[in-house]
């Protein structure tokens, strides 16, 4: 991103046509901080600005990017749908993210109350709040699935996404933020970055989501704003720009200096919050916690909001080098314009449970954080060209739309929760599915409010909306018109790393479990099933103990499914660890034609993407002269990928493996695409076996966090699972270790923890890499393993 200055040969601006609107001051920097989204016409690089000025006059620039473009831009037509209530620039699509227990579904909550959405606070620990529906969620206080819902604060329809924090569920917040403009990262005031936000913030980087912090439960005994902020620069490589301080902290928590209007907003406590005053800062004589320290502090930290906001706008930083301070509005504008680009991150502070600190939190998040028509246009692969095209937020532009997830629902069936980039959507019409190239038809239209819904007949860009009815539809898929097909950039699923085996009680149970998981993995991408045909048993695959003991709860309650559940078993991996060259000539004559085919292919390791154990497979074709018709080649794919999937080690899948085809011979006659494909897969399992394999096994980021009495009981529990330690830290007033765990002997490690810490120790787990078994255990697995070689006919 630039964001300092403008004089640079390769500056990056981005020019906009508004015609008269006038929606853009001159120069720098709109009236947003952030140019509209649009399809680029024009793509160049110029010296200066001066340079564009005279190129384009009585346009306005915008920094934004690394590329400068000019481009046309039409708000007008952006909200031109009839059915519009509200105006595009005034959506704000939002997540709420942290590690759990920080408090992102009370913050959750405290906004549905003060904006109208609800008429009594739900409480988590009661089991009562609104966004946590399923029984799961109420009986164990955290979230499981990301629940929607839509409210309404100073004219501004804001939709809302309220994440769980379980490492388990990760996924519910990777496909959230796919489609998300902004989020808000809520983090705990006494423990600051937690294992958990960083994996959260990590996967806002990816999707380039602007982001905005909130210091949670600042009521806490121990919080510590400070520690907070300095733990958001050294742990999550951010730069805060802190819009509020704390009026007191833990029991004498009363409010918070706005430093953006050098005010006091103090709550009064008796209405649930609802009300509170602003009182300059010079006049604030009467309040004992806000002393002359205090008002110094506010000072010093000011400067510093400003002199990270001026550097987003030149004629702003000059003035500030002059000694002229930006008034109020352009400060405003200038940290939009910072939070919009990633220069940096707003904080803001409160504590939701005591009902202080949401109202401010609100205004900054219709404030500082993107619309739609502010971010990035969301890019997809035209269906006939195949070339990459952008869809802008607009009304007038062609329907595309992505579903993000599926959901069953006891009262209307399957629900398909989708985030409508461009165009208008009716009830009652069809769209294109065009990755699986199939017409579906809306049924009907939801807008959300966690579980319960209400029908609408019409979805405009920037809604997220769920349809009901939809046959064909999974996670990650895009609906559009059909006149104008395009496939939407696909969504990423990590790979299971546990597994159980389960068994239905009687014949009527086994019909209805398959149902069952069925749908349950339509709705989470991240779990799977198979069946093994050895033992009969059915096999669940997911990301943890948690996940899978949700799935095995919910196939119970919602589908009355009586199982048997087998002990957790790790989804180990196999690779190879030298190369090995395989000439395979397949030759079948059983009268008429037969079948004959020859592959020479170079199997080699390759690096694999450890943190989501993708099985990262290459396939190479270096065929000369024509010895594999070409016609033949995907067939020789086909055949070593159907392999991939069950290794000759003990039957588990293959990690990073390239395999080059680099000779082979065909017959005229007996030749065919499935001869190719049987020899692909015999000389794959022939290259496997020659080419070293070992067993790999998933490593596990354990971070704790203990107090100081049990650390050597949690350190040498962690030495006797294998564990390598490696950083020792503090965080508030606990000690935190993290270390690499087998998975294998992480199983029931939360009951050790807390029966060795009476409780007051917790831990967090993820999937850090996979390295190779030892020699002894490798010995234990291959024992227990059949290798189950295929006859091809």
């Amino acid at each position: 991103m630039v964001s300092r200055g403008f004089s640079h040969a390769a500056a990056s601006l981005l020019l906009l046509a508004m015609g008269s609107s006038a929606f853009l001051p001159a120069k720098l920097m709109s009236s947003t901080g952030v140019a509209p989204r649009t399809t680029p016409a024009v793509i160049e690089k110029l010296e200066s600005c001066d340079d564009l000025m005279k190129k384009y006059p009585g346009k306005s620039l915008v920094i934004l990017s690394e590329t400068m473009v000019a481009q046309d831009v039409d708000l007008k037509a952006a909200s031109s749908s009839p059915f519009r209530k509200v105006e595009l620039p005034m959506y704000r699509n939002i997540g709420i993210m942290a590690h759990i227990d920080a408090g992102k579904t009370t913050t959750t909550e405290r906004i549905l109350f003060y904006t109208g959405k609800s008429y009594k606070i739900g409480e988590v620990h009661e089991g009562g709040a609104t966004m946590d529906w399923m029984e799961q969620e109420k009986e164990r206080g955290i979230t499981i699935t990301a629940a929607a819902t839509t409210c309404s604060w100073r004219d501004h329809r804001i939709n809302i996404i309220d994440t769980p924090g379980h490492v388990d569920f990760t996924l519910e917040v990777e496909r959230s933020l796919r489609v998300l403009d902004g989020a808000v990262a809520v983090f705990d005031g006494v423990a600051g970055v937690e294992p958990q936000t960083e994996t959260v913030w990590r996967q806002a980087d990816k999707y380039k989501v602007p982001r905005m912090c909130f210091l949670n439960k600042m009521d806490r005994t121990g919080a510590n704003f400070y520690f907070c902020v300095d733990t958001i620069v050294e742990m999550l490589g951010a730069t805060p720009a802190v819009l509020q301080l704390p009026i007191g902290t833990e029991s004498d928590f009363l409010g918070v200096i706005d430093l953006v209007t050098m005010e006091a907003v103090i709550w009064k406590g008796e209405d649930l919050g609802a009300s509170f005053d602003r009182i300059p800062l010079a006049e604030c004589n009467d309040e004992p916690l806000v002393d002359e320290a205090l008002k110094a502090k506010a000072k010093e930290w000011r400067e510093k909001l400003i002199e990270v906001a001026v550097e987003q706008d030149e004629d702003a930083l000059m003035e500030y080098l002059e000694g002229v301070e930006p008034d109020v509005e352009t400060l405003k504008k200038l940290i939009r314009k910072g939070t919009l680009n990633l220069s940096f991150v707003p904080v803001v502070t409160g504590t939701a449970f005591k009902n202080k600190g949401v109202q401010p939190l609100l205004d900054a998040v219709v404030d500082y954080l993107p619309s739609p028509v502010e971010v990035e246009a969301i890019k997809g692969i035209d269906e006939d060209t195949e070339e990459e095209v952008l869809r802008l937020s607009s009304d007038a532009e062609p329907f595309s739309a992505l579903a993000f997830k599926v959901a069953s629902d006891p009262f209307v069936g399957s629900l398909t929760f989708t985030r409508i980039y461009s165009g208008v959507m009716e009830a009652g019409t069809s769209v294109y599915n065009s990755v699986k190239g199939k017409n579906e038809r809306i049924g009907r239209m939801l807008e959300m409010h966690a579980n319960e819904r209400t029908e609408i007949k019409t979805a405009v860009a920037g809604d997220i909306v769920a349809l009901v009815g939809l046959k064909d539809t999974t996670t990650g898929e895009t609906l559009c018109d059909k006149a104008h097909s395009v496939i939407l950039e696909k969504m990423d699923f990590p790979e299971p790393v546990i597994k159980v085996a389960v068994e239905p009680k009687t014949k009527a149970d086994q019909q209805k479990m398959s149902e069952a998981l069925v749908r349950l993995a339509a709705e989470d991408p991240s779990f799977r099933f198979s069946r093994d045909d050895e033992t009969g048993q059915t096999i669940i695959e997911g990301m943890g103990e948690l996940h899978l003991e949700i799935i095995v709860d919910r196939m119970m309650r919602e589908f009355n499914v009586e199982a048997n559940v087998g002990a957790p078993q790790v989804s180990y991996r196999e690779a190879i660890t030298a190369p090995a060259e395989i000439d395979y000539v397949h030759k079948k004559q059983s009268g008429g034609s037969g079948q004959y085919a020859r592959v020479k292919i170079v199997f080699e390791p390759k690096e694999f993407s450890s943190e989501e154990g993708a099985m990262d497979f290459e396939f190479v074709s270096d065929i000369k002269g024509g010895s594999v018709p070409k016609e033949y080649i995907p067939g020789v794919l086909k055949g070593i990928e159907s392999v991939l999937g069950s290794g000759v080690v003990a039957g588990y899948p293959v990690l990073g493996m390239k395999a080059t085809l680099i000779d082979g011979a065909y017959h005229d006659v007996d030749s065919s695409v499935m001869a190719f494909e049987i020899a692909g897969r015999a000389a794959t399992r022939e290259g496997l076996r020659k080419a070293k394999p070992r067993l790999m096994e998933p490593l596990m980021q354990v971070d704790v966090t203990t107090p100081e009495e049990y650390m050597g009981d949690v350190l040498g529990d962690i030495n006797s699972r294998r564990g390598q330690v490696g950083n020792l830290g503090e965080r508030g007033n606990v000690k935190t270790i993290s270390a690499l765990v087998p998975l294998a002997n992480m199983f029931q490690y939360v009951s050790t923890l807390r029966s060795m810490s009476k409780g007051r120790a917790a831990y967090s787990m993820k999937l850090a890499n996979y390295d190779f078994v030892p020699p002894n255990i490798e010995a234990e697995l291959k024992a227990g393993f059949k290798s189950k070689e295929e006859e091809d006919d």
